[in-house]
């Protein structure tokens, strides 16, 4: 027998035990050396198209719409169209009752008749009595100018041939002078009086025409008032009333909308405001997910009081009229375009705790390395990378997280294994 002590049966299990503890720890350290494998999805970096889109949603109105309301207050007499109808500019809508304003605009055209016909008589009239009479004083006082001139002739010939006194001659030419002043005279009055009557005559002719015009010219107003018109293409999108109904006051009695053009009322923030300008690009994205093509038309140089943002404006063909005024959509106005930009998908970016933004880098040996980026536009599928990236290297999409997890020595040991690409269910014969 072995002189060797014996060891107690409890002590021999502990011992037992150990061995396969430390048996077990050196086989899991061995395989933390060997290097980890993970299944991701990977895309190329590539140079592509991306666009820095604003996105908000609005409400559709027609590019014009015309609410007529009558000027006067009268029964609906007819109504030429019906809702939904296509009417063009100065096309005849509605008719209101007009019998009284024909008569009046009856009677007011001829009072103006009679007052144009009495200024062209006035023009031409003879020359008025008082003028006539101022005449007859010319006439005879230059009769009496005439006669007096003649006997101062005769004296002085007498007083040359000594046959009459000096003061006889002197006589002669004291009222020649005085028959020559009332000549003048009477000659003064009759071209003022002239002047004056035939002014004032004919500025009252002319008067009572421009009067007689004036309300004739109202009375077609009012006649033309009762005959509402379009004052644009477009549709008939309500006509409330009917024959005999009166509209209250201030209520339109039809409503025409050009829905050729349609425009999108969107709000935006003020730091969004500040990246669009007037003709951007943009489309209309309704129920149906089919872009419409549009422009940004109008960008509110002042706040909404209500909410502190900006009003913008995209116009849009609707000559199909497949959308309608009164519908919310969405609307994307393209506020930056750059057409060859390095991109990846949006799942490639990894973003740290503290906002860094980072992709994985998968070489050519299925290694995977992290890389610290820079991002500049964003779309919803992909993002640009200002640094950190070349065109044709490819990251890690799907799975990249779990990359991402590790810590850098794992992650050096580890390798990625890429998976199959993903094909398209086709669809099932029916």
């Amino acid at each position: 027998m072995s002189n060797l002590p014996r060891l107690p049966r409890s002590a021999a299990v502990l011992a037992w035990c150990l061995g396969i503890l430390v048996a077990g720890g050196c086989r899991a350290s061995k395989e933390s050396e060997q290097a980890r494998i993970v299944t991701v999805d990977v895309a190329p970096v590539l140079l592509s198209q991306i666009q820095r889109t604003v996105v908000s949603d609005g409400l559709l109105y027609p590019a014009r719409q015309a609410a007529l309301v009558p000027k006067i207050s009268a029964p609906v007499k007819k109504v030429h169209v019906e809702r939904g109808a296509h009417v063009k500019a100065g096309q005849l809508l509605v008719e209101l009752e007009n019998r009284d304003l024909l008569a009046t605009a009856a009677e007011s055209r001829a009072a103006f008749d009679l007052a144009e016909a009495t200024y062209e008589t006035t023009s031409k009239a003879a020359v008025p009595q008082e003028v006539q009479k101022a005449e007859l004083d010319v006439q005879t006082a230059r009769e009496a100018l005439d006669a007096q001139q003649a006997i101062y002739t005769s004296r002085q010939s007498l007083f040359k041939e000594g046959a009459i006194a000096q003061k006889e001659v002197n006589d002669a030419q004291v009222s020649l002078t005085q028959a020559r002043s009332q000549y003048e005279l009477a000659r003064k009055h009759l071209e003022d009086l002239q002047g004056f009557a035939r002014e004032q005559e004919l500025k009252a002719a002319a008067a009572q025409r421009d009067a007689a015009k004036g309300r004739y010219d109202a009375a077609q107003a009012q006649l033309a008032y009762s005959m509402i018109t379009s004052p644009i293409d477009g549709v008939v999108t309500d006509r409330p009333l009917y024959a005999g109904e009166t509209a209250p006051a201030g209520n339109p009695v039809i409503t025409v909308m050009d829905t050729s053009r349609v425009i999108a009322r969107v709000h935006v923030s003020q730091t969004e405001a500040r990246e669009l300008t007037v003709g951007n690009d943009a489309n209309l994205i309704g129920g149906d997910n089919v872009p419409v093509p549009g422009k940004v038309v109008q960008i509110s140089p002042a706040l909404d009081a209500t909410n502190t943002t900006v009003e913008v404006w995209v116009q849009a063909d609707n000559r199909e009229e497949k959308l309608k005024p009164g519908t919310s959509l969405s609307v994307e106005m393209i506020a930056k375009t750059i057409p060859s930009a390095l991109v990846i998908p949006r799942t490639a970016v990894l973003t740290s705790a503290s906002g860094a933004t980072y992709a994985m880098v998968i070489d050519p040996d299925n290694k995977p390395h992290l890389r610290k980026i820079a991002v500049g536009l964003r779309e919803k599928a992909k993002v640009q990378v200002t640094d950190g990236l070349e065109s044709g290297q490819r990251v890690a999409t799907t799975g990249a997280f779990e990359l991402f997890k590790l810590d850098p020595d794992v992650l050096g040991k580890t390798k990625v294994q890429i998976a199959p690409a993903k094909e398209e269910e086709e669809p099932e014969e029916s």
